[in-house]
């Protein structure tokens, strides 16, 4: 990586074919049913798949103290940009869930006349993740919030048990929100001035407009981790962006069937589907 630090990666087994990366959510990894599902479904259309884990996602600890989070696009702009380096002539695309297509979008939007990706698709965003933080502090979706707020302290005194941390760790198990945890480790570690400034700088909506890459958007309205008003209007959406709207899909969910024990995952079609035209065609 620039910095001297790296990311891990995971391929499908295909030699040959367009290449997919894939970006996952907030403490995601390849062992995330939905990172299995697509990973398997681009195996199936004969592409190669690329799973790149956030720092610190896929088991080992990043070595520098920055970590990661849902405004990071450096990670994402080197991996697609040494990918079109080793493959010049292979198409390539581009797959983000949740955080990861927050990033993912953010990455688009900063860089409107990037030429390295055909496609892209980004699933069950949080657009505007100060809204995201206030949702997951309400109702049934504190449930995703304590179990997630858990996993990132545990992370926490795990990688800082032997080394120090430029940031004081005393009042660790008092961030018990998205908010706190934010303004007192995210925001701290990443260099803005609070969790406001990093809510407001990393929230990927206001770039939507300046995408110039073929991308659909999949979200859901009754998606636990956001409310419908954080959803992009149409004259915040560029030309080339696509938003595909569902009543029911939860959040990075979709799942299909009439049988409970005979479930079909529609990401893992919808997808490919799109990508495609784009791929093949």
């Amino acid at each position: 990586m620039p910095d001297g630090d790296f990311v891990d990666l995971c391929w499908t087994m295909n030699e040959n074919g367009p290449v997919v990366a894939v970006f996952h959510g907030l403490e995601g990894s390849i062992h995330s049913p939905y990172a299995t599902g697509i990973m398997a479904s681009l195996q199936r259309h004969g592409w190669r798949g690329v799973f790149m884990h956030f720092r610190g996602c896929s088991g080992e600890f990043n070595r520098l103290d920055r970590n990661y989070h849902s405004g990071d696009t450096g990670d994402i702009a080197y991996l697609i940009e040494t990918l079109r380096s080793r493959f010049p002539d292979t198409p390539l695309a581009a797959v983000g869930y949740s955080l990861g297509g927050n990033a993912l979008l953010k990455y688009l939007g900063e860089s409107p006349r990037q030429h390295f990706l055909s496609a892209a698709v980004a699933v069950s965003v949080p657009f505007v993740l100060g809204i995201g933080a206030d949702r997951l502090n309400q109702g049934i979706s504190k449930i995703y919030q304590r179990h997630l707020i858990a996993r990132l302290r545990r992370k926490m005194r795990a990688k800082y048990r032997d080394r120090q941390l430029p940031i004081p760790l005393d009042n660790l198990d008092k961030l018990t929100t998205f908010r706190l945890f934010d303004n007192q480790i995210t925001a701290a570690l990443h260099g803005f001035t609070g969790v406001d400034d990093y809510y407001q700088r990393s929230s990927s909506r206001q770039f939507l407009v300046h995408i110039d890459t073929a991308t659909l958007i999949i979200h859901s309205l009754d998606d636990p981790f956001m409310t419908p008003a954080a959803i992009p209007r149409e004259d915040e959406l560029a030309p080339q962006v696509c938003l595909e709207l569902s009543d029911k899909g939860g959040h990075v969910g979709f799942i299909g069937g009439k049988n409970p024990w005979q479930t079909h995952y529609w990401l893992e079609q919808r997808i490919p589907d799109f990508l495609t035209h784009y791929l093949d065609g």
